[in-house]
């Protein structure tokens, strides 16, 4: 079996490092680190919608060698730049051809928690994950006994690492709970076979309680594959191989969520606005320059946008401007897309396009209570209005019809309308303002709500504890 191969060349390994730092010397170095960290990887994966953790792999015993090229500190850039909240690094040598220099230096120059992925047996990797810089490590029920896992759980708290304790079956999961994980994953493959079958996640998720965060890991290659684990109660995701292969990791990261309605919170002006975002990641962030109180200038676009997560595209809202106007702003980087709200043609918007590329979407607003739904759009998606765009007033979304691109839904959208809007409409996302505002502002609260919603709709929640479960229960 390959599991067991990789562990029996696992031992030599971690008793040649010992050689050359004592198993008591690496514990001094470990627990002369802080301990009090937060545990940021928990809290990233805990964080509003589904979290990606992103793997740095250039080889598995499966596929051979992944990624000949293998610029990894780059790879580990490109994965945050996408959104990624967690990156996990391969330190096996042998069938993955990792490193720990690989999580050393990542650790060092990325500001993601970073998972140390090898095979745990000794505690003294415990130690060396630590020392080497890692946020949380990996351990593998299915080479542990009851005691050593539970023994490995306490060794990394105690140091201030998360454990992500992963499983393949039912009974693993039993007892990973009862070794007290916080942090569990269902491995869709079988690490004996090395088949692959997202059927493992949606028959263990249930048995995982409320208050314990939930990993799939391999197989989600889809927009449709991250879709099912989502609705079997997935928190987090690990992908690999598909992120690994993609030459564009944002682009291959917005195609796993293809199928998750889009967010835009539009209308930020400070950088409170800015913090606000940044903590919930919205899908877009608009920076309003036509004539409003939300309106902000050029150089107020480049402070703001200088700040935004690199995951957040920032999208500029303008009526009726000169195209030069346009193409200023998105050279000078302030925003990444455009949104057209007057009375620009589609000739005009060919022309934009054709002078600012492929890489910047155009938006076209429509108000279906002047004016129909247009046949066909040289723009790359629509926004619907009402008849006053940014006033926060609702229109009768029977309105809509078919739309020739996808559209985003706008008109007093706030986190209590989200989810009808979603229901009753096939919008490919939600635009909000003063339905995120409180007295004119942007209020981070609401904003929160409103990314929560979305970012839940559709998706199975599991059961919270009863209160009538056994206390001394590990599932409690």
């Amino acid at each position: 079996m390959i599991l067991e191969k990789i562990a029996g060349r696992t031992r030599p390994r971690v008793e040649a490092a010992k050689a050359t730092v004592s198993p008591q010397e690496m514990a001094r170095r470990a627990e002369a680190l802080p301990d009090e960290t937060g545990f940021p990887f928990e809290q990233a994966l805990a964080a509003t919608g589904v979290s990606f953790i992103a793997e740095v792999k250039r080889a598995s015993p499966s596929k051979g060698v992944i990624a000949a090229d293998f610029p990894y500190l780059a790879i580990a850039r490109d994965y945050e730049a996408a959104g990624a909240r967690a990156i996990s690094v391969l330190t096996e040598p042998e069938f993955f051809q990792g490193s720990d220099d690989y999580l050393r230096e990542i650790a060092a120059e990325v500001p993601l928690p970073v998972l140390r992925k090898d095979f745990t047996i000794d505690e003294y990797q415990i130690d060396e994950a630590k020392v080497l810089g890692a946020a949380a490590i990996l351990l593998i029920v299915a080479l542990l006994d009851d005691a050593t896992l539970a023994r490995f759980i306490e060794r990394a708290h105690r140091l201030g690492l998360s454990a992500l304790v992963e499983t393949h079956s039912a009974e693993e999961m039993s007892r990973a709970l009862a070794a007290g994980a916080r942090v569990v994953g269902v491995n869709n493959r079988d690490l004996r076979t090395f088949d692959v079958d997202l059927a493992t996640t949606d028959a263990i998720a249930p048995l995982v309680p409320a208050g314990v965060i939930l990993v799939a890991e391999s197989g989600i290659a889809t927009a449709d594959d991250l879709a099912r684990v989502r609705r079997a109660g997935a928190d987090a995701v690990l992908v690999g191989e598909t992120l690994m292969r993609a030459t564009d990791k944002r682009a291959a990261l917005a195609g796993l969520t293809a199928n998750v309605a889009k967010i835009k919170i539009c209308g930020l002006t400070r950088i409170a606005d800015i913090d606000a975002v940044n903590a919930t990641r919205p899908d877009l962030a608009g920076f309003v320059f036509a004539p409003s109180r939300r309106r902000i200038t050029l150089d107020d676009a480049l402070d703001l946008h200088e700040r935004l997560h690199p995951s957040v595209p920032a999208v500029g809202v303008f009526v009726d401007a000169p195209t030069a106007t346009i193409v200023e702003a998105v050279e000078a980087g302030g925003i990444d897309w455009v949104q057209l709200h007057g009375h620009e043609t589609d000739e005009t918007i060919r022309q934009l396009k054709a002078t600012l590329g492929p890489t910047v979407p155009v938006i076209k607003a429509v108000r279906l209570t002047r004016e129909p739904m247009p046949q066909e759009t040289a723009a790359d998606h629509l926004l619907l209005d009402s008849a006053a765009p940014g006033s926060g007033q609702p229109f009768d979304w029977r309105l809509i019809g078919a739309a020739p691109v996808p559209y985003l839904l706008a008109g007093g959208i706030d986190a209590a309308s989200a989810g009808r809007a979603l229901d009753e409409t096939d919008a490919w996302g939600l635009d909000a303002s003063s339905g995120v505002e409180t007295d004119g502002l942007k209020d981070p609260a609401k904003i929160a709500a409103l990314v929560a919603r979305v970012r839940d709709h559709g998706v199975a929640r599991r059961p919270s504890p009863s209160p009538h479960d056994d206390k001394e229960s590990p599932h409690a």
